[in-house]
């Protein structure tokens, strides 16, 4: 399988400097910059497919007529969270 390469990227050197210095032991600026780019991408997926359910959820709001006040959902949110802890602690 071949290997593709990412456009040169000119920063400045201040820029260049941080990034160096917060490399890892045994971790190449390159490493780095690759890493990077893959953590923005699944970022930017994860953003909007989040955004698109909230789209799709007011959608359905719109034609259900049924809406939750936040109250409700973080009490929902609440009892979840206090399940799971409790499920947890019991192991």
């Amino acid at each position: 399988m071949k290997t593709a390469t990412i456009p040169s990227l000119r920063v400045d050197p201040e820029l260049r400097a941080a990034a160096e210095s917060v490399l890892k032991e045994g971790e190449t600026l390159s490493a780095f910059v690759e890493n990077s780019l893959r953590s923005q991408i699944y970022y930017r997926k994860t953003q909007a497919e989040f955004i698109a359910r909230g789209l799709k959820a007011r959608e359905e709001a719109k034609r259900t007529g049924v809406y939750y006040g936040a109250e409700e959902v973080l009490a929902e949110l609440k009892g979840m969270l206090d399940a799971k802890l409790a499920e947890k602690s019991a192991k």
